[in-house]
């Protein structure tokens, strides 16, 4: 029996898609109030469907090609372009994330090439740890701005724990970046059968 194309776990993997531009405006309009904080609401939104779209797909028996190549992509989508916004906002350091880009563009295009070739790589372990990593380390950053923001408009203490959350999202997110590296490395060597 053939799976539905646009089934409910991928219509939930584009929704997470559709929370990209929102989170992105709440990111970069300086002049909205706790815009932080609503990015990281939108953001948790997106994050948790990231986890339903996938249980709800090995539960009901509906995975597709089109789902094991979306849901990653995704991903990919969603993370890189709030970490864009974070180097805008001189939050994280460009380099970092032109490296994590650089890896997403080799995985994609190895994606690509084995599609042509009628086979869908889905995601591994590693890459999923990354993704994982990832996300943290955006919540971290987001959630320490945001606390940052509030006690700056209300002149309240509190310096000292925003600096230690801002200390272990940067740590968390220089991390990511090497596993996202390493991962990029892993996952084209045991595909590399298709460069070939």
């Amino acid at each position: 029996m053939r799976k539905k194309f646009m089934n409910l776990p991928n219509k939930i993997t584009l929704i997470r898609v559709c929370f990209i531009p929102i989170i992105l405006l709440f990111l970069l309009c300086k002049n909205i109030p706790n815009r932080y904080f609503v990015a990281l609401i939108f953001f948790l939104a997106a994050s948790y469907t990231d986890y339903l779209d996938g249980y709800l797909a090995r539960k009901s028996g509906l995975i597709t090609n089109f789902g094991k190549f979306l849901d990653p992509l995704a991903d990919k989508i969603l993370i890189i372009s709030i970490l864009v916004c974070f180097v805008e906002l001189g939050l994280v350091y460009a380099i970092a994330v032109i490296l994590i880009i650089f890896r997403e563009f080799m995985v994609t295009s190895l994606r690509l090439i084995a599609a042509e070739r009628g086979k869908i790589i889905p995601a591994n372990c590693y890459g999923k740890i990354k993704t994982i990593s990832q996300m943290l380390s955006i919540f971290l950053i987001m959630l320490s701005q945001g606390l940052q923001e509030i006690l700056l408009r209300y002149n309240l203490l509190g310096h000292i724990c925003i600096d230690f959350i801002t200390k272990i999202s940067n740590i968390i997110f220089y991390i990511s970046a090497i596993l996202t590296v390493f991962s990029g490395v892993l996952y084209i060597y045991f595909n590399k059968n298709y460069i070939k």
